[in-house]
């Protein structure tokens, strides 16, 4: 399955558009913010968007939901624990912050080890706590969105409010099992490998 990724927002959040080269179908994952700018590039690439998904609720992966959701009357997936971390007072100071937009409530939320699909689209959901409680990866044909779980050569902050920094470590553990050659693609920075990132990253 391919995918296409947009940096967005003053917090260049990475935004994916995991799609089927065939049918177009397209789950959009983590839209932070510049709704018009992902709506151009569904547009132009002809993809099918299928429902909005998060891999946590923090402000500045969720800024172009509500725009998204009213264009092509989406549904919006995420953890429970998400949904609640997305209504705190901190992430609606941070939402005001950056002038984003808090989404609706979700349609559907999400739990470990379920796998997700629609149409020919189909991601395995992995509870991933420690950056936030919400925080989950998404697994699908050798490409794993860790959110703010993991990035390249580094991991998320666990000083935010419902951050825990043994969680994250157990969360870590999960990604290790995972194949060598597993994409890794954050919420922020360069996409990587698995086992680039078992060699490099401190934190692996």
């Amino acid at each position: 399955m391919p995918y296409l990724k947009l940096a967005v927002g003053e917090l260049q959040t990475n935004v994916y558009l995991f799609f089927s080269a065939s049918s177009r179908n397209c789950f959009i994952v983590d839209p932070g913010a510049e709704a018009e700018r992902i709506i151009a590039a569904i547009e132009k690439e002809k993809l099918l968007p299928q429902a909005v998904i998060l891999t946590h609720g923090h402000a500045d992966h969720v800024g172009a939901v509500t725009a998204l959701l009213s264009r092509f009357h989406l549904p919006l997936w995420l953890h429970e624990a998400a949904e609640k971390e997305m209504r705190s007072q901190v992430n609606r100071e941070i939402a005001a912050m950056f002038g984003l937009e808090l989404p609706p409530a979700a349609s559907r939320l999400l739990t470990n080890g379920e796998t997700i699909g629609a149409a020919d689209l189909k991601l395995e959901v992995i509870h991933s706590p420690g950056h936030s409680p919400g925080s989950i990866l998404l697994y699908g044909e050798g490409l794993l969105f860790t959110g703010d779980t993991l990035f390249k050569d580094d991991v998320g902050r666990t000083d935010l409010p419902g951050g825990d920094e043994l969680q994250l470590r157990c969360s870590l553990d999960k990604i290790r099992k995972f194949p060598a050659a597993t994409v890794i693609l954050p919420g922020h920075g360069a996409a990587s490998i698995l086992e680039q990132e078992l060699k490099s990253n401190p934190y692996l």
